[in-house]
């Protein structure tokens, strides 16, 4: 503690860094960040916009960086985005600031930042285009635990050729996330073809009687094969499962060796994202 306290004292580390290798958090202005999530659960801490002004989520990105070298910012609106680049930019100029527009996430990256990498694949699978932003999500968190992520788009039951066409990638996955809305029935099918684990992901999509997510999800909970499921437009939460589980193939070890939103601050090292949320807006700050 002493070599801590003399490191705060030079100048060499800040005192929010100081007090997240103390006490496993940071507090700012806007609340306290999980500095030791990462450490203690394996899944990255994340900050969720929803119900924060441009300058809390601004603030506490900011915190994010300094005390674990990246920052995770979910459902974000554009004043949140214009905040976060801009406080960056002050704050740690340094760090690499990529916007996936489609899912609304932020993420950013100090440069020292060294990212995970697991010799493991996530697939993200959509029943279709509607599905794109909870699927998008789920897929940035699944590249920041550092699995590759694979997506697989527009294969809705409607016309089961597309997803046969693709069951050979399907089966390469070490885990699978499938979104779908209306009536839900894709992770169904899917989990009926392969013997990779499969978490479903029900979209808010569908309208009139059992609408917004709900005959989804149901339907879901219901399902004659074996398959897990996250609550609706959860895509933070199946993106951090199949982390988990990508962790465990890999020889990854107890979830304490290595990012879990609190939903206080979100209920989401960046992976090889392939063909990843309609390309994420790439700026250095």
């Amino acid at each position: 503690m002493r070599e801590l306290l003399e490191a705060v004292a030079a100048g060499e580390v800040s005192p929010a860094d100081a007090e997240a290798r103390l006490a496993g958090y940071a507090t700012d202005e806007a609340g306290r960040f999980d500095a030791a999530r990462e450490t203690r659960r394996g899944i990255p801490e994340a900050i969720l916009g929803d119900g924060k002004t441009p300058e809390e989520t601004a603030s506490l990105a900011a915190t994010a960086v300094e005390t674990t070298g990246r920052a995770i910012v979910t459902r974000t609106d554009d004043d949140q985005q214009r905040a976060v680049r801009r406080r960056l930019a002050d704050d740690h100029p340094a760090a690499e600031v990529t916007v996936h527009e489609r899912s609304a996430v932020v993420v950013a990256h100090a440069a020292d930042f060294e990212p995970p990498d697991l010799s493991a694949t996530v697939g993200v699978v959509t029943a279709g285009t509607s599905d794109a932003v909870p699927a998008g999500e789920a897929a940035v968190l699944a590249a920041e635990t550092g699995a590759t992520v694979e997506r697989i788009d527009d294969v809705g039951v409607a016309a089961l050729t597309r997803i046969v066409d693709q069951l050979d990638r399907l089966r390469d996955a070490d885990v699978l996330i499938v979104a779908a809305g209306r009536e839900g029935a894709l992770p169904t099918v899917v989990a009926g073809l392969v013997d990779t684990p499969v978490i479903g992901l029900p979209v808010s999509t569908g309208y009139g009687h059992g609408g917004e997510g709900e005959a989804a999800l149901s339907g879901m909970l219901q399902s004659c094969s074996v398959l897990s499921v996250v609550n609706v437009d959860a895509g933070f939460v199946a993106g951090a499962q199949a982390g988990l589980i990508a962790r465990a193939v890999d020889g990854g070890g107890s979830s304490s060796d290595s990012a879990e939103s609190d939903e206080s601050t979100d209920g989401g090292g960046s992976g090889r994202a392939t063909d990843s949320d309609s390309n994420g807006d790439t700026v250095s700050e």
